[in-house]
């Protein structure tokens, strides 16, 4: 059983962990791929979990070629995803919204650090409603090195007023694992579409089914 003590502030990734947003994410690039007449695969995509859009996209190159229409994709698949996200076809991971109301009526501050960057990520938490739970939302724009370099989490830590150590960080993807664990941040993985690597084992990092494990072990 997961056993956690009380933390200064906890710093939340978005996709995959608050929102059930991959799965969406993934089906796009499919869709905008066949649309375009360019390859795809499964396994690239699921290689850019966790990323922000600048390491994806040489991830995308150094998977298809550099003759890839990446300009072409990125909009279309744009297009698809902005229209789920004023459609409100992204949906709430298991148990978000009762784990923020616990901290929220406990006085634990709160924060976001996402890959996403902060135009779609702040249309994403508003159109569920999840905006106003969040004291600093750190975005991949806003972060010279994505995930999982340690820079988005030591930047919300700062926007949060709280150091690394002393908050508690909830992840789904291996690169933000290890982003957290890079900046010296305790960190739970509740992981969405990829199970935890060899290395995040070996950092002894909890591994929990749901945020359900989390609200239960903070209560």
């Amino acid at each position: 059983m997961l056993s956690l003590s009380r933390p200064r502030a906890v710093i939340f990734d978005m996709d995959g962990l608050l929102l059930d947003s991959e799965r969406v994410a993934l089906r796009f690039f499919e869709q905008a791929s066949r649309e375009l007449g360019t390859p795809w695969s499964a396994e690239v995509g699921l290689s850019l979990v966790g990323l922000n859009s600048k390491d994806a996209n040489l991830l995308i190159l150094k998977a298809f070629g550099e003759n890839f229409p990446l300009e072409a994709h990125r909009q279309r698949f744009g297009e698809l995803y902005e229209a789920a996200i004023v459609a409100g076809d992204i949906p709430l991971k298991p148990y978000v919204r009762e784990l923020l109301d616990y901290l929220v009526a406990a006085d634990i501050p709160r924060g976001v650090a996402t890959s996403t960057r902060r135009t779609r990520a702040e249309a994403k938490l508003a159109r569920v409603h999840l905006l106003p739970y969040f004291g600093a939302l750190t975005c991949g724009d806003e972060v010279v090195r994505g995930k999982p370099a340690p820079d988005i989490y030591e930047l919300a830590a700062r926007r949060i007023g709280v150091e690394p150590r002393d908050c508690l960080a909830l992840e789904d993807s291996n690169a933000g694992v290890r982003a957290a664990v890079s900046a010296s941040m305790p960190v739970v993985m509740v992981p969405d579409l990829l199970r935890p690597e060899a290395d995040i084992r070996r950092y002894g990092v909890p591994v929990v089914d749901s945020l359900k494990d989390v609200l239960i072990a903070l209560m």
